[in-house]
C-alpha cells in the first residue's frame, strides 16, 4: 500500500525515485506522482493517474536534478484523481504522506475556518496546510514540520522536501520508514520500503537506518551523515542500523509471464531451502523449546489468518497446546482474555501491516510474549517481536500471496514441534522433502488444471470447501480466486454447506471440493449434495473412491501418502494455479489486482 521513495545526492534524483517507485509497485498503487527540485531551485511537481508509465511520459531524464521524492498513492480519502496524488506541495516545500490522519476531518474544518483554501480531498493535504501554517509564524521548516505532527492523530509516515535547500526530512508514527547512505556518504535515500532500493545501480546503500516512532530525519544535501533528531529537534539514537544489509536482489519475472507464477514455481526449492534454515544448527530452536506457554493466540490479516488457522490445527493435535485464532482488524477492538504464560504469535509477510502491528502492541500492554512470522527482516513486527520466526521466502512481487502462505504454514509447523519440546528430526525432514516432490508433480501437471480453468472460467460462482484440516485451504484457495480473477468465490466447510449456501448451487455453481486423508466418506456425501443440485464438482486430491469418481465432472487426482498433516499445503497450490489460470482466461491484471494493495499499512 503506498509506496514512498526520497533521494538527496550527486545521481540523477528523478531517475532513482521512479526506479524506487517501481520496485514498490508490488505493494499496490492507482496513481504516482514526483516533486523534484529543478535548476532554478524550483519545486516540480508531476502527478499522474494510473500506472507508473503514465508518469514517466511526462518527465524529462535528461537533466541530473540532485533531490526529489516520489509516491505511489493507494486511494484512502478521496478518489482517484490527480488532484488527490502525491506529492502535495506548500509553500517551499512537496511532501509525501502514507497512513490516514485519524482527525484531518477536525483539522481540515478548524483551518478552513480560519481562511485555509484546500485543493484535494485527502487527508493528506491537511499536514501540507498545517505545516505551511507554521512556516507562516516564522518557524522554520523542520520546526513547522514538528509542529504538524503533534498536532495529528493516527498512523503515518511523512517525507517533505525543502525547496530551498534540497534537505529532505522524513518523520513517522507506527507507519514504516528507512534511511540510507552510501559508502561515500553523498547518496542519502528514504523510502517507506528498503527493497525499493533494491536493483538500482546508481545506489549502494552501505548503510540502513530504521528510526523508531517520533524521530526526524534529516537528509541533508551536504552533510556527510543522516541526522536524527527528536521532537525537541535535539539529537537522538533512537533507530536501528543495519550494516552491509542486503536488500534483496532485482526480482525479475524471467521466462514467466507474471510474477504469481514464477512464485508458485519457486515453492518446491523454499521448502527444500526450509530444512537448511531450521535443522542445521538453528539459533532459534532451544528458545522456542523453553517457551512452554499455557495458550497459543495467533493474530493475523488476509491469507496470512488463514495460515495461522493451518498452525492452529498443528498446535491441538501435534503440541496439544489451547490456541485460537483471530482476525488482527477485529481482535484489536475486542477485550480478550489472557492467561498466563500465553504467547501471542502473529504472521505477516510484510511485517508492517498496521491491524497486526496494533494487536501485538496490545499484547504487549498487557505483559504477553510475542513471537512473528514473517518474511521481510527489519520490519516494525520483528523489531517488536520478542521472538521471531523467518519464513524466508525471498520478496514476493504478485499481490495475491502464494509462496508467503506456504512458507507461513511450513515454518509454522517447525514451530509447533519445537514448542512440543521435540526435535526437528528425519521424520518430518523426509515429509518435507516429500512435499517439495509432490508440489513439483503439482506444477509439472500444470496443463491439466489450466485446461479445467479454461472450461470453468465463466462460471458464476465458485464453492471451494474442504473439512477439517482442509477447510482452511478452502479459505484460501477463494480468497485467491476473488483477488485475481475477480469472480464470486467462497470457501466453506463442506459440513456447512447445508445451512445455507447450498440455496444458490446450481448448473452455474463450481464446487472446487479438497478430499484428504479424514472424514473421506463425509466429505463425498457432502460433494453428493451439490451435485444433486446440478453443481459442478472439481474434486482435487485423495479423489480415488469409485463413488467420487462417478460425482466428479473434473478431477486432480494425487497421492498424498507420507505427507500426514503436510496434506494440506500440497492440494492449495492445485487451487492456486487454478486460479492464476482462471485470471488468465479472464485477461484481468494478476500481479496486480485491481483495489488490492501488497502492504496494508492503514487501518
Amino acid at each position: 500500500m503506498c509506496g514512498i521513495v526520497g533521494y538527496v545526492g550527486p545521481e540523477s534524483a528523478v531517475k532513482i525515485v521512479m526506479n524506487g517507485l517501481s520496485k514498490l509497485e508490488y505493494r499496490g498503487y492507482d496513481s504516482a506522482g514526483i516533486s523534484y527540485i529543478n535548476g532554478d531551485n524550483l519545486i516540480v511537481t508531476k502527478k499522474e493517474e494510473g500506472r507508473l508509465l503514465n508518469l514517466e511520459q511526462s518527465l524529462d531524464f535528461s537533466e541530473i536534478y540532485s533531490a526529489a521524492i516520489g509516491h505511489t498513492r493507494w486511494a484512502t480519502h478521496g478518489k482517484v484523481s490527480r488532484e488527490n496524488s502525491h506529492p502535495h506541495p506548500g509553500d517551499g516545500f512537496s511532501l509525501v504522506h502514507n497512513g490516514i490522519i485519524e482527525n484531518a476531518s477536525f483539522l481540515k474544518e478548524k483551518l478552513q475556518s480560519e481562511g485555509v483554501k484546500f485543493s484535494s480531498d485527502t487527508d493528506s493535504e491537511v499536514f501540507t496546510r498545517l505545516v505551511e501554517v507554521e512556516k507562516s509564524k516564522g518557524s522554520n521548516l523542520r520546526e513547522s514540520i514538528i509542529s504538524a505532527f503533534r498536532k495529528i492523530e493516527g498512523n503515518s509516515a511523512f517525507v517533505i522536501i525543502d525547496q530551498e535547500t534540497s534537505t529532505i526530512y522524513g518523520i513517522r508514527k507506527n507507519a514504516p520508514l528507512v534511511c540510507g547512505i552510501d559508502s561515500s556518504q553523498t547518496s542519502k535515500f528514504i523510502s517507506s520500503d528498503p527493497y525499493a532500493a533494491s536493483g538500482i545501480n546508481e545506489l549502494k546503500l552501505e548503510t540502513l537506518y530504521f528510526p523508531e516512532n517520533d524521530v526526524l530525519c534529516e537528509l541533508k544535501k551536504a552533510s556527510l551523515e543522516i541526522q536524527f533528531l527528536d521532537l525537541n529537534l535535539k539529537s537522538t539514537n533512537l533507530y536501528k542500523t543495519e550494516k552491509n544489509f542486503n536488500v534483496g536482489e532485482d526480482s525479475e519475472k524471467g521466462d514467466f509471464e507474471h510474477y504469481m507464477l514464477k512464485e508458485i514455481h519457486e515453492q518446491p526449492k523454499l521448502i527444500r531451502e526450509s530444512l537448511i534454515h531450521y535443522f542445521d544448527n538453528n539459533p532459534s530452536s532451544e528458545t522456542i523449546k523453553n517457551l512452554k506457554p499455557s495458550q497459543v493466540s495467533l493474530t493475523a490479516c488476509g491469507t496470512a489468518y488463514y495460515a495461522t488457522l493451518v498452525i492452529r490445527d498443528y498446535l491441538e493435535a501435534i503440541a496439544k497446546i489451547q490456541s485460537r485464532c483471530d482476525v488482527a482488524s477485529e481482535l484489536r477492538y475486542r477485550a480478550p482474555f489472557f492467561q498466563d504464560s500465553e504467547i501471542g504469535v502473529f504472521v505477516s509477510q510484510s511485517g508492517e501491516t498496521a491491524d497486526t502491528l496494533a494487536s501485538q502492541q496490545m499484547f504487549k500492554e498487557k505483559g504477553v510474549k510475542t513471537l512473528s512470522i514473517l518474511n521481510a527482516q527489519n520490519t516494525s513486527l520483528q523489531r517488536e517481536s520478542d521472538h521471531t520466526l523467518l519464513i524466508h521466502a525471498g520478496q514476493e512481487i504478485g499481490v495475491a500471496s502464494t509462496k508467503a502462505f506456504t512458507m507461513q504454514c511450513l515454518i509454522g509447523r517447525y514451530f509447533v514441534e519445537l514448542l512440543s519440546g521435540q526435535k526437528l528430526d528425519k521424520k518430518l525432514e523426509a515429509k518435507v522433502l516429500l512435499l517439495s516432490k509432490k508440489v513439483e508433480e503439482v506444477i509439472s501437471r500444470s496443463d491439466e488444471i489450466k485446461s479445467i480453468a479454461h472450461s470453468l472460467y465463466l462460471k458464476t460462482a465458485f464453492f471451494f470447501t474442504g473439512r477439517g484440516e482442509l477447510f482452511p485451504v478452502a479459505l484460501e484457495g477463494a480468497l485467491k480466486l476473488k483477488e485475481i480473477a475477480y469472480v464470486h468465490a467462497e470457501g466453506y466447510a463442506s459440513g456447512e454447506l447445508k445451512h445455507g449456501p447450498i440455496a444458490i448451487i446450481d448448473e452455474n455453481v463450481v464446487n472446487l471440493a479438497y478430499v484428504g486423508r479424514n472424514l473421506i466418506d463425509k466429505t463425498v456425501s457432502n460433494i453428493q449434495e451439490i451435485k444433486a443440485r446440478k453443481g459442478i464438482i472439481f474434486s482435487i486430491g485423495n479423489v480415488e473412491t469409485k463413488e467420487l469418481e462417478e460425482i466428479s465432472d473434473y478431477r486432480f487426482s494425487i497421492d498424498i501418502k507420507g505427507l500426514d498433516e503436510l496434506t494440506p499445503i500440497l492440494l492449495n497450490v492445485v487451487g492456486q494455479l487454478f486460479s492464476y489460470y482462471v485470471a488468465k482466461h479472464k485477461g484481468t491484471d494478476i500481479d496486480k489486482p485491481r483495489n488490492l494493495a501488497k502492504s496494508v499499512t492503514v487501518e
